[in-house]
């Protein structure tokens, strides 16, 4: 079941993100969620009976984390999704419908410190907060404070995430970063006129200078084997190396890296071992 799109009051969007155009990209070459990572979602509401998702930045991964808890063994009653790109939402509406069955989904275009409970009363409060490789894209301070108004007692709120090719330590990643910084600058780019900052500070200091101060910290390790060619296609979907930022000479570039990274690979997978983090925090005082 389908809730109609809506974008509630506040502040809106930017008329377009920087992930528009990178959405097909998305759906295709992300990384999924691992599955230990989603039973301790499922976990945290297991007591909940059709518990209420809350699902900040929808446009990482287009609808990955609710599509991993819909086919848990105890999936969310309703979804709440947010994002502040519309063909992010419309790829995660694509890949959520088949899976929906009883639960209700609801794509909301807004930017996550913007979101609102549903008028009408349908739902009174949320059961799990969840941002997934999108916290630093936010407002973090205000979404924190968007989630202690919204959420139930005993709610839990997840950030989870493993950063990215650009931050991770192998000799082919700092390769790869290095031709993109030869075509690009330096810095990282963000948008076609800014570059990207991140975040001066840990999210675990954030919470704790939030209502969420009770938290728990998991890291899952991942070990991912990558072709060449999905490296190329994940590149496309993201903020510092997408086609737009290259203009007309966005194919060379994709053939400098494909040659690049084939040399790494020697015929073998270029590997990236990583660590998946998942912080659970939840509000002392406010039990179910």
């Amino acid at each position: 079941m389908i809730a109609a799109s809506s974008s509630p009051p506040g502040p809106a969007p930017e008329q377009e993100d920087v992930f528009d155009p990178t959405a097909g990209d998305y759906a295709r070459c992300r990384p999924g969620v691992r599955a230990s990572a989603v039973r301790l979602l499922t976990e945290a509401v297991r007591h909940r009976p059709d518990p209420v998702l809350l699902y900040l930045g929808t446009g990482t991964g287009t609808g990955q984390v609710p599509r991993a808890l819909l086919t848990a063994n105890h999936p969310p009653g309703r979804i709440e999704a947010v994002d502040v790109s519309r063909p992010m939402l419309e790829q995660a509406r694509r890949t959520l419908t088949p899976l929906l069955d009883a639960c209700t989904l609801r794509l909301i275009h807004a930017a996550a410190d913007a979101y609102t409970l549903p008028p009408g009363g349908d739902i009174k409060a949320v059961d799990l907060i969840t941002c997934c490789r999108s916290f630093h894209w936010m407002d973090r301070a205000a979404v924190l404070t968007v989630a202690d108004r919204v959420a139930a007692p005993g709610a839990t709120l997840a950030i989870m995430g493993d950063g990215s090719l650009w931050t991770h330590g192998a000799a082919w990643t700092h390769a790869l970063k290095h031709l993109i910084q030869q075509c690009l600058g330096t810095a990282r780019r963000a948008r076609s006129a800014s570059t990207y900052d991140a975040p001066r500070r840990s999210y675990r200091q954030d919470l704790l200078d939030s209502p969420w101060t009770d938290i728990t910290e998991h890291q899952v390790p991942v070990q991912r084997d990558w072709t060449p060619a999905a490296v190329v296609g994940y590149l496309r979907s993201t903020s510092y190396a997408q086609p737009r930022l290259f203009g007309q000479d966005h194919a060379a570039f994709e053939q400098a890296a494909t040659d690049l990274l084939e040399s790494e690979a020697y015929g073998g997978a270029l590997t990236e071992h990583a660590l998946f983090t998942v912080l659970l925090a939840r509000r002392p005082g406010r039990s179910a």
